[in-house]
């Protein structure tokens, strides 16, 4: 059996994926959480295989959830499953360690199927989504940029994000200007849309 973990902070869409899954004679749900800084330990506790990861999640995000797993219990392996099918999105999170994505609605069986690669060692990424990914490319922003973008996606101004980051508002008005240039845009908040569409942020 492939004991599973589901991480997703909808009780609705956990519980559908956890019937959908028990209906594999090969796979187990042993455990499901809703917050991302809950998987590690639930991993652990539950001698978790495969730890299925939505992206938006409280406490941690799916991505940085899986990055937990890697570092922390490797022979967890992580297969995000999100409604936000990004091309950025699925970078970062092979980036972080994860050995799949998929979006949630993946037929059942591709979904079982995307389970059994992952525990195998393989990757199962949504087609559609690599080709998106490879046309995209690698976000252009640095983690700082990354970071600074984020933190006024919030709408503060530069003294809010300045002093929320620790750094000097100058510091903060040239990450957002290189944001800017980066992506394309011409205002800040145009900047934070382009990179959100594009799961850079």
């Amino acid at each position: 059996m492939i004991r599973l973990l589901l991480a997703d902070d909808q009780a609705l869409v956990r519980g559908a994926l956890a019937a959908l899954l028990e209906l594999e004679p090969d796979l187990e749900v042993v455990a499901q959480v809703g917050r991302g800084d809950e998987v590690l330990d639930a991993a652990r506790a539950h001698a978790v295989d495969v730890a299925l990861l939505d992206v938006e999640m409280p406490g941690l995000d799916g991505i940085a959830a899986a990055a937990a797993l890697r570092e922390h219990l490797p022979s967890c392996r992580s297969l995000v499953v999100t409604t936000f099918g990004r091309p950025g999105y699925l970078r970062r999170a092979l980036d972080a360690g994860a050995s799949g994505f998929v979006v949630k609605d993946t037929p059942a069986e591709q979904l079982a199927d995307a389970v059994r690669r992952v525990h195998a060692g393989l990757r199962a990424v949504d087609p559609d989504l690599a080709v998106a990914s490879l046309a995209v490319g690698a976000s252009p922003l640095t983690e700082r940029e990354r970071h600074v973008l984020a933190l006024a996606a919030g709408g503060g101004t530069v003294a809010q994000v300045a002093a929320e980051a620790y750094l000097s508002e100058g510091t903060v008005r040239n990450y957002l200007s290189a944001a800017i240039g980066k992506t394309g845009a011409r205002t800040r908040a145009e900047a934070v849309r382009i990179a959100q569409d594009n799961g850079w942020l």
